[in-house]
């Protein structure tokens, strides 16, 4: 496994970056993800899935997959509509995501279907695989780590906090949520009946507060998005940078725990 820099920092400031649009399929579903890696790094590296926000695999999700790839890791963003679907309004967003909001077990295929792909890189190191989402994403990777998928860590970022219910059984990710203290779309009993859950089978998770910041805090379109279709969303700087640093240290963490 390539080594990854403490505190998660580039590995030279010359990295290329290769990057690739990827086929892969679910049942009949055709997904259209995207591949981001350091050419420059010799050997294997630790994986992290991107998932999208409700809007789907669009520009944002891809960025975010460079800039892991530029800390050293094989970042795979994530297609869940197929297709590659991207909607163009609030409604159309929730026509896409509602499917996986009613039947967590389809986020469960739809994950593996991307570590399947993931792993048939010689790039990857399949032995450490996590996976990062935002809103809808984070939810996504909330509810496949509480169905047992083999990832060593998931990170949510202002992601929903409902779906599956913890099984200490079958969570094997350490968590972090990434989540806005102005959140209008998650409500204070959301926030505690997630936290009771995963105090009930002493998860291995840590629960971050961004003061002031909105849902979608970290992308940087969310300001012109919410007036554009009236949503209590806009971007927070200092919420989007710190809730990345605090991401870095928690991939560290557990790509260099013995655990």
């Amino acid at each position: 496994m390539a080594s990854i820099a403490p505190s998660g920092q580039a590995q030279s400031p010359g990295s290329t970056i290769k990057e690739e649009t990827v086929t892969y399929k679910s049942g009949e579903v055709t997904l259209k993800g995207f591949v981001a890696y350091d050419s420059r790094i010799a050997g294997k590296r630790p994986v992290i899935l991107v998932v999208h926000e409700w809007w789907g695999l669009n520009d944002y999700p891809r960025m975010r997959a460079r800039r892991l790839a530029a800390l050293g890791y094989f970042a795979m963003a994530v297609d869940m509509f197929g297709e590659g679907k991207i909607a163009a309004n609030p409604k159309e967003a929730m026509a896409l995501t509602m499917p996986f909001y009613k039947d967590p077990l389809l986020v469960k295929q739809r994950i593996s279907a991307a570590v399947r792909k993931a792993r048939e890189y010689p790039q990857a190191d399949p032995a450490n695989m996590a996976a990062i989402g935002y809103c809808f994403g984070g939810n996504v990777v909330l509810n496949a780590a509480k169905l047992g998928a083999e990832f060593k860590g998931v990170v949510s970022f202002h992601g929903g906090l409902g779906g599956a219910p913890a099984d200490r059984k079958l969570l094997k990710a350490s968590i972090l949520v990434c989540h806005g203290g102005a959140d209008k779309f998650i409500s204070q009993a959301d926030v505690d009946a997630f936290k009771h859950q995963m105090d009930s089978i002493h998860a291995d998770y840590d629960f971050r507060v961004y003061p002031g910041a909105t849902h979608a805090f970290t992308n940087p379109d969310a300001t012109k998005t919410g007036k554009a279709f009236d949503l209590p969303i806009e971007y927070n700087e200092a919420g989007d940078k710190n809730s990345w640093d605090d991401m870095k240290v928690f991939l560290t963490r557990i790509f260099n725990s013995k655990k």
